[in-house]
């Protein structure tokens, strides 16, 4: 009797305790969101009441800005880590109720076309990264980590592929640490390629789903276009993480059969436990929308809230990236990662041009 009235209480107890960590984070991804926000505003009143011609920068870039100012200069102190931390779950949370703003046609049209493309990517990349790697040297479970990562959906494709394989610590800071700097990179550079070439929204938000490692870097880079791009580039890069399962099942298997990593035993077992679920959840609410189950006001609300939910992810990218903790792990597999995003940026942007002039995006 004594044990199992004093169980509930600790397992509450230490609940209680953990959401408590997590406010202090909470409340600066908010204050910087909203800040980014007050900024981007700001800029546009000052613009409007002096005649000045300033630069329209999106509150996407100045959350991301002030949390890679923040981190990069004063630091980060470890009480608001459990916060930052969150910024995944509301990036999913924001890619579920995005899906309110996708009919299921739009999905299916546009995801066949997504899926088509992304078999092509998958290829390339792994194909680049492996050959790569083995020029400049690399470990082989790095090598294969870094392929992981740059294939399907960055630091959680390389989180999910350190188990499967049996990769040690180091090979997965090397490998994170790279498909960092690199999505950092990526989240400035597309968009001015972009406008250099005069690409559309939806071939933009096409081309970062496909070419930005991170759901969070590809989000963020397609928001930075214009919010039509955000939402091509969500639905690109969901049809490319759906993937996940299949390419570290490979890896998995591979492995295994060297005698360097556990043997797999149920592969749907395996396949499912891979799956990223929000993708699942964005699609439910993309069916309720279609059918008319949602009413249009509360359509609107729903778009909204993706919207708060990433000026939270946009805090969170700039806060989690700190280039001093990237250089300390070395420029070798930045190196490999760096030809090989080069490599996939450029057969990407190919294809996608290609498919724009086929079939018209």
């Amino acid at each position: 009797m004594t044990t199992d009235t004093v169980a509930p209480a600790a397992s509450g107890n230490d609940l209680a305790a953990r959401a408590a960590a997590l406010i202090p984070g909470l409340l600066l991804l908010a204050a910087i969101g909203y800040a980014g926000k007050l900024a981007e505003t700001g800029v546009k009143q000052l613009a409007e009441s002096t005649g000045w011609s300033l630069p329209n920068i999106e509150y996407v870039l100045w959350a991301i800005l002030l949390g890679l100012i923040i981190t990069n200069t004063v630091g980060v102190h470890r009480i608001f880590r459990p916060g930052i931390a969150t910024y995944e779950f509301w990036l999913k949370l924001g890619i579920v109720l995005l899906g309110a703003r996708f009919l299921l046609g739009d999905v299916l049209k546009l995801g066949g076309v997504s899926l088509a493309l992304v078999v092509i990517e998958l290829f390339v990349a792994i194909g680049v990264v492996v050959l790569i790697g083995r020029w400049f040297k690399l470990g082989p479970k790095l090598i294969s980590l870094l392929a992981i990562g740059s294939s399907i959906c960055g630091v959680s494709a390389i989180i999910a592929g350190k188990g499967a394989i049996d990769a040690d610590d180091e090979d997965a800071s090397f490998a994170i640490a790279a498909i960092l700097a690199l999505g950092a990179f990526g989240l400035f550079a597309y968009p001015a390629i972009a406008h250099l070439i005069g690409m559309s929204a939806h071939e933009f938000g096409l081309w970062a789903g496909l070419a930005v490692d991170n759901t969070a870097e590809a989000t963020a880079a397609g928001a930075l276009y214009s919010d039509e791009a955000a939402k091509v580039a969500v639905l690109a890069k969901s049809t490319r993480n759906a993937t996940i399962g299949f390419v570290v099942l490979g890896f998995a298997l591979f492995w295994a059969a060297r005698g360097q990593a556990r043997a797999v035993g149920s592969r749907t077992r395996f396949l499912w436990a891979k799956f990223p679920k929000f993708v699942l959840g964005f699609l439910a609410v993309s069916v309720l929308a279609t059918a008319g189950l949602i009413a249009k006001a509360d359509l609107t609300s729903l778009g909204n809230l993706s919207r708060w939910a990433f000026l939270l992810t946009f805090a969170g990218v700039g806060l989690s990236t700190d280039f001093r903790a990237i250089r300390r792990q070395g420029l070798r597999p930045f190196a490999v990662g760096a030809l090989a995003e080069v490599t996939v940026t450029v057969v990407t942007l190919g294809l996608v041009v290609a498919a724009s002039a086929w079939i018209g995006l």
